[in-house]
């Protein structure tokens, strides 16, 4: 029985498969631990590591342009809103996202698919014009060569979590995006670098209800931002085209054993409030079931520089062939 060698992030519901209690018909999972995952992702990328990787959508997108041999399931382990991850300096005097034009705004590196979806929201919703805003980054994209001329490279060693407290951005995203760790991914990156301040010292959100905002952007256009799609290289398919049919399934059979064992996403409790918000499935599988998040992810990505304008329109081709049922 041939072996695949599969990196995950931390999803209860996808422990199932790496457990071994879900299997691929045919195939062995061997689980290969990447912590934190992201680093797996410029390995799969640049090196194609693993047999199956978890992937950023948005980098996998590109990774489609560049012709690496990479090829996807519509599975996307991780959903997340955006409107809460733009923090602003305290003296930034910015209040409305229109102020964020003419400033400098921290992102790990600019095509990280939460970037990719902050500027979506904020060009398309708030009509902020993001070619005016410089991104100020301090990591590498894991395809690079595709970043706009405004855009602004970190060279003194220092994290945008320390930019934005001493002023030195206007905003800056958080998290993995941005200001919750330091350098490239690697084992300890969470960012720790200097104190944070207190009270009136504090970087503040750009949008206080965030989650309000969030859930009515998804109930009027039904994008809800995907994250951690599941790649496979080509060279597999080639020689198993039934290979993305049986790992999706593998990946819905195991995603449904979790459920059992501990229904309502209890053990996840962002994606419970997600799923509660949204009214359903938190981490819908499946092309149909995403089919307003895909389109986004496209067009912002075109619109962002990270795709060339005739990249396909055509959902279906940016995933091997396949059964993939909504699950």
């Amino acid at each position: 029985m041939d072996k695949l060698t599969v990196v995950l992030g931390d999803f209860p519901h996808a422990r199932p498969l790496l457990d071994g209690d879900t299997e691929v018909d045919g195939f062995l999972i061997d689980p290969v631990e990447v912590r934190p995952v992201i680093g797996a992702y410029r390995r799969m990328i640049r090196d194609l590591e693993f047999d199956v990787c978890e992937l950023a959508p948005v980098s996998y997108l590109m990774a489609r342009q560049e012709g690496i041999a990479l090829t996807a399931i519509p599975v996307f382990l991780n959903r997340r809103f955006h409107h809460g991850d733009v923090q602003c300096a305290t003296r930034s005097g910015i209040r409305v996202p229109k102020d964020l034009e003419g400033r400098r705004v921290g992102v790990r590196a600019y095509s990280v698919s939460t970037g990719v979806w902050v500027r979506g929201v904020l060009r398309d919703q708030y009509g902020v014009d993001i070619d005016k805003i410089t991104w100020v980054v301090d990591d590498d994209d894991h395809i690079e060569g595709r970043a706009p001329a405004n855009v602004e490279r970190v060279t003194d060693g220092r994290s945008l979590g320390e930019l934005l407290r001493a002023g030195e951005i206007d905003a800056a995203l958080t998290g993995n995006a941005g200001t919750g760790r330091a350098g490239s991914p690697r084992a300890g990156w969470t960012a720790a670098t200097d104190p944070e301040p207190a009270g009136d010292a504090s970087p503040y959100p750009l949008f206080p209800e965030a989650d309000t905002l969030a859930v009515d952007h998804y109930l009027r256009t039904g994008v809800y931002p995907l994250h951690s799609l599941i790649s496979i290289r080509s060279a597999l398919v080639e020689r198993d085209p039934g290979l993305p049919t049986k790992l999706y399934a593998a990946f819905a059979e195991s995603k449904r054993r979790h459920l059992a064992a501990r229904p309502d996403w209890s053990a996840v409790p962002r994606l419970r409030r997600q799923g509660r918000a949204i009214g359903g499935d938190p981490v819908p599988y499946g092309i149909k079931a995403n089919e307003a998040g895909l389109d986004a992810m496209v067009r912002f990505a075109k619109d962002q520089w990270l795709l060339d304008a005739d990249f396909p329109a055509d959902l279906t081709s940016l995933f091997a062939a396949g059964d993939y049922p909504d699950a």
